[in-house]
């Protein structure tokens, strides 16, 4: 991840300066009409497997919807932790769109993060046990509580399609080709599915129809950490660590436009 200066216009606001921002236009020409595209910018825990996903995104939906996109996943050489992310977009994103995409795993700071995404308007994608989950969810149904760990959601995720039968097997944990169109293929049920674990959440008052999936204006006041995270659809009072498993990767593309909204 690479710096970038900002400075701040006459009504106080920053503004975006720098090489991330001359990676891609913000006005593209789309079907001969130009068309503003709207920047999201994404910090990952991981460094392979999530900022393929986007980039995934990218190719596929950037262009297709009615107002085109462009994801900017920041992430680091061997991974940041929950509250490096939102430390990162926070930084990065100026007064754009910004997300952050962690996994529960085995972090400790992961409280911390959602307390600092509540200051910053930072936007989450949180996965319990991990985005593994999400990615299982495009072939199946998964319950059961995990305890943090991936082993299992792997170990389904081999053997549910022939494009994810080497899944991480020599450190491949690529989204790329053939899993690409697997993924595709599936996505729909996997936003059915991840909105199901937010409605049998075990805390009994959750239910993804009150998901909050409206970009986020990164200059609004600020909500309490429960506040925030009860964006998600789950209850404000149902703790963050025992959503598990869950995964609010699937808000991500509703809010992209990439799947319509469902209620």
């Amino acid at each position: 991840m690479t710096r970038r200066s900002e400075q701040r216009d006459g009504r106080g606001k920053r503004r975006r300066r720098g090489h991330l921002e001359d990676e891609r236009p913000l006005v593209r020409r789309v079907g001969g009409r130009s068309r503003r595209v709207r920047v999201v910018y994404v910090a990952c825990e991981g460094e392979s497997t999530e900022p393929d996903y986007l980039e995934y995104l990218n190719e596929r939906y950037g262009d297709t919807g009615s107002t085109p996109f462009r994801i900017q996943p920041i992430y680091r050489k061997n991974g940041m932790l929950p509250s490096e992310t939102v430390e990162a977009v926070s930084e990065i994103a100026a007064e754009d769109e910004a997300w952050a995409l962690f996994d529960r795993d085995e972090h400790h700071d992961i409280l911390k993060a959602v307390k600092g995404a509540a200051a910053g308007n930072v936007d989450l994608a949180f996965s319990h046990p991990s985005f593994d989950l999400w990615l299982l969810l495009h072939f199946q149904a998964f319950g059961g509580t995990q305890s943090g760990s991936s082993k299992l959601v792997i170990e389904k995720l081999r053997q549910t399609d022939a494009a994810f039968k080497d899944y991480g097997k020599r450190g491949d944990k690529s989204i790329e080709a053939a899993r690409r169109d697997a993924l595709e293929r599936n996505q729909d049920n996997a936003v059915a599915r991840a909105r199901g674990l937010v409605k049998s959440c075990p805390h009994g008052s959750c239910a993804p129809g009150r998901a909050v999936t409206d970009p986020v204006d990164r200059d609004a006041g600020t909500r309490s950490p429960q506040q925030w995270a009860a964006r998600s659809g789950h209850a404000p009072d149902c703790p963050l660590l025992v959503r598990d498993p869950s995964t609010d990767v699937w808000r991500l593309l509703v809010s992209l436009g990439i799947h319509p909204t469902t209620r």
